[in-house]
């Protein structure tokens, strides 16, 4: 079988390629993302004012576009670490009594008397320990996250109950301490028998976020602080180092003592890279709140529990919650419509390129027609040549052995070559 002539193989190809895009327009789709303006339009003096403008706006996207990035990276940083917030702890201590003599007055004497064996009317007493957080004042509801368990916000409390040791020798101390696998709790009960009056001393260590610290006299005096964060207390040394002027002028690592700090450093400089060193050295455990209550079982309770409030330091679940609200709202919504306009102003600039060639290419043909269909007539061949991997033979462009074969004259481009062709034999013959 005879092998095909380029020329032929080139038809074929042709024909292939287009059935296969009519077929399939969607399969070779390319999204146009180039949102820069042609080299011809930027040193076109006619478009050189806009085409700075232009320019300038891009700069101010991609300006804009890193400082979005920017900032985004640094909410998800923010979010990885803890946001300290001030919120208010209330305590409630309430009791119950039950069996007590003046609840049993008026009662038939017989069935009023105390049953060992089976516990009832036995004097007894209970208390009730709760705590929450207050909700944050004008709070709006869709920012309201779930209240947290009482025990999430204490990790060690004590209960001390100063009764007569002669009649309840055991249960006057009450220990509770978090434990990983602990299930949370809203609050504690805490059940003796008695009828006494009793004082109940409460201590409670708290979870705070971040952790807080006792600063000792010595360093806390010249900070002008009693509790604070590790990092708070290492900032308030740093500003205080600032603000006395106490870096060395040449060398910015060294802090140097002033009469105040030689104590603490227990020399007359320090480098700025051994400060939380040196500060952890007077850093002591917070002190624990202690409540009291005194619950006497021979008068009715109060109807209303007592409330003591405290401050304590909270990660901020609330502003986590919008920040990691507004991040995902931005990353789906926003990129969709940025994506959406990107692509919007990649086809403007195709369609102004597009414009752009054929303003240049009839302007071409408007000041110079004859030259123009010359130029454009010679790149026409040299393509053809390229197309069928042939130059130039005796003064013709299509090889000899070529013009033989009928085919070769049924090729696409031998109704456009006779049109023009036969065109400008008739504007020859009309002298035009």
């Amino acid at each position: 079988m005879e092998a095909q002539k380029p020329a032929a193989k080139y038809a074929l190809s042709s024909s292939y390629a287009s059935h296969t895009l009519s077929q399939d327009p969607d399969a070779r789709k390319r999204k146009i993302t180039d949102k820069n303006l042609p080299n011809a339009l930027l040193q076109s003096p006619e478009f050189a004012e806009d085409s700075a403008m232009y320019r300038d706006l891009l700069q101010m996207e991609r300006k804009l576009d890193w400082t979005m990035t920017r900032k985004r990276v640094e909410v998800h940083d923010a979010l990885q670490r803890i946001i300290p917030a001030s919120r208010t702890l209330r305590i409630f201590l309430s009791h119950t009594v039950s069996g007590q003599p003046w609840q049993r007055d008026g009662a038939d004497a017989d069935a009023a008397k105390p049953n060992l064996e089976t516990g009832e009317n036995i004097p007894a007493w209970q208390l009730r320990i709760d705590g929450r957080l207050l909700e944050i004042p004008n709070q709006r509801a869709k920012d309201r996250v779930p209240p947290r368990k009482f025990t999430t916000l204490i990790k060690h409390m004590i209960v001390e109950l100063d009764r007569d040791t002669t009649l309840y020798p055991d249960g006057n101390i009450v220990e509770w301490m978090r434990s990983p696998n602990q299930p949370h709790l809203d609050g504690f009960t805490i059940r003796r028998k008695g009828d006494t009056p009793t004082k109940i001393r409460l201590v409670m260590h708290l979870e705070q976020q971040p952790e807080q610290y006792k600063v000792h006299p010595e360093l806390g005096n010249i900070l002008g602080i009693k509790e604070d964060s590790r990092t708070g207390i290492i900032q308030a040394l740093w500003n205080y180092i600032k603000t006395q002027n106490l870096q060395d002028k040449v060398d910015r690592r060294i802090v140097r003592a002033d009469a105040r700090l030689r104590p603490i450093f227990n020399a007359d400089t320090a480098y700025f890279q051994h400060l939380p060193e040196l500060v952890n050295r007077f850093l002591l455990p917070p002190d624990p709140i202690v409540l009291h209550y005194t619950l006497n079982p021979s008068v009715p309770p109060p109807e209303k529990p007592s409330a003591w409030d405290i401050e304590v330091k909270v990660d901020d679940s609330n502003l986590k919650s919008r920040m990691q609200h507004v991040v995902v709202s931005m990353a789906q919504d926003s990129a969709r419509d940025l994506t959406k306009l990107d692509e919007e102003i990649a086809l403007h600039i195709q369609s102004l390129n597009n414009a752009h060639m054929k303003r240049t290419f009839l302007r071409a043909f408007a000041d110079d027609p004859r030259g123009f269909v010359q130029t454009w007539l010679a790149s026409q061949s040299r393509d053809l040549e390229s197309v069928l991997a042939s130059g130039p033979s005796e003064g013709a462009t299509v090889r000899q052995e070529d013009l033989k074969r009928t085919e070769f004259f049924r090729l696409p481009w031998v109704e456009e070559a006779v049109a023009i062709q036969e065109g400008m034999r008739l504007a020859a013959k009309a002298g035009i």
